[in-house]
């Protein structure tokens, strides 16, 4: 399975920015994908997730309110409609799938992407 991010880059505070996941090599019928990211000498932490089967999703309360995640299940593909970007928000946003739960936890998604950065200028 291989998971392609794409749609970091450097923006000012205020700003937008729309990441997209696509993953091939293998079909699931049901799947949840998300997003974690990194930033310099920080954990990974957990940003969103959403289910394949239903329109649930989940997000970290530093992203609630600014962040969606979305999905088009034709493609293969998630977004991450990231708005009021802040400084803090600047990471390597890493794009993840893994079984039809809705989970925090790194450990419960089995395939990972390559990342992708964003960084968010003051």
């Amino acid at each position: 399975v291989q998971l392609q991010a794409s749609g970091g880059g450097l923006v000012q505070a205020g700003d937008s920015l729309r990441l997209s996941c696509t993953f091939s090599g293998r079909t699931f019928s049901r799947y949840s994908m998300g997003w974690f990211r990194q930033a310099p000498g920080k954990e990974r932490e957990f940003v969103a997730a959403i289910r394949s089967t239903t329109k649930t999703t989940f997000y970290a309360d530093s992203v609630k309110g600014r962040f969606t995640i979305s999905k088009d299940n034709t493609k293969s593909t998630v977004y991450l409609q990231m708005n009021s970007l802040k400084p803090e928000d600047t990471a390597v946003y890493y794009c993840v799938l893994g079984d039809p739960i809705l989970s925090q936890i790194r450990s419960d998604y089995r395939y990972w992407g390559q990342g992708t950065k964003v960084t968010v200028s003051s």
